[in-house]
């Protein structure tokens, strides 16, 4: 009868290792970072013009690639590009080992608030590890206007970070680290929770079961799971971007003294919009980024699924 009764305990589910989930994330970033950098070019023009020279995102594109040629919609490419293969990798990775300490031991299912925790976790993680340090770098050299080499304060993002430590510290690498931590804990907290809920919802699919979703499944699932994160985290994103493109002024000052500061600067002199500057741009990147790459990511981990945990279920 023990025995009988050890066979009927039910076994853990096998589980995708960590670095299967950080490699698929780290490709679909190469793939996203290519085709979106143009729009959050003009997203960082947008939310940095407090002199409204920019009427709108299609006015900033056009007048900054008639005035600076097209090659200035993919400055800052090099971060952009290598900051999110990274963030996407510890992203994914530090979320499947947030979420394994909160499996069911016997089931391996997780619950929604678990996910939530989870997702929070792994934002925060990657705000401060690779996210602010990557973004002061991008800001700083996306601000600048003209192509023109040798006038440009930053020559390029090696030179802009060594400038930044030299100026200001290697705190400077870290300007805005608060409202970033917020903006991503939030961001990756509604994302993955949404993902797997419309991953059910539309497509009946379930982590671990082995069905592979087609790239336009996945990329439908990526495009509303990340609509909800721009519209709640739009201030932190603006105070982020302000407090990153700041540099010290002649009398060693700074405008804002920090994120509540900013918060509360920027609505006493430009209004409570401002403080959602850039969220159609945001909107226009975030949700299609997450498309693109979730349409990439569920593909190597669905192959890894249907070869090593169901390798009798074919793909579809």
């Amino acid at each position: 009868m023990a025995n009988k009764a050890a066979d009927e305990t039910p076994k853990p589910k096998p589980v995708i290792p960590a670095y299967v989930k950080a490699i698929s994330g780290s490709l679909g970033g190469i793939v996203e970072a290519s085709c979106l950098q143009p729009i959050d070019v003009i997203k960082t023009r947008l939310q940095l013009d407090r002199s409204g020279t920019y009427k709108g995102i299609l006015h900033c594109g056009t007048t900054t690639a008639s005035t600076e040629g097209v090659r200035a919609l993919w400055k800052g490419l090099t971060p952009f590009a290598t900051h999110l293969t990274l963030k996407y990798a510890l992203r994914m990775g530090s979320n499947a080992l947030l979420q394994s300490a909160f499996k069911d031991a016997h089931t391996g299912k997780i619950s929604d608030g678990a996910r939530f925790i989870s997702g929070f976790g792994a934002g925060v993680i990657e705000a401060l590890a690779i996210v602010t340090p990557f973004e002061v770098v991008k800001i700083r050299l996306q601000q600048q206007k003209g192509l023109s080499h040798e006038l440009l304060k930053y020559k390029g993002p090696i030179h802009c970070a060594r400038l930044i430590v030299r100026e200001e510290g290697l705190r400077g690498l870290w300007s805005g680290a608060s409202p970033t931590v917020m903006r991503n804990g939030t961001n990756q907290a509604v994302m993955f929770t949404a993902k797997n809920t419309f991953d059910k919802l539309l497509w009946r699919k379930h982590e671990g079961d082995g069905k592979v979703l087609q790239p336009w499944q996945s990329m439908v699932s990526g495009f509303l799971a990340g609509t909800a994160g721009p519209i709640c985290t739009g201030p932190f994103d603006v105070v982020k971007t302000r407090l990153m493109a700041q540099s010290r002024g002649s009398d060693g000052g700074l405008k804002y003294k920090g994120m509540v500061h900013a918060i509360v600067t920027i609505y006493g002199e430009e209004g409570v919009r401002a403080l959602w500057k850039g969220l159609l741009p945001r909107l226009m990147r975030i949700p299609p980024g997450q498309a693109i790459m979730w349409g990439v990511a569920d593909q190597v981990i669905g192959v890894y699924e249907a070869k090593y945990i169901h390798d009798k279920i074919p793909l579809v």
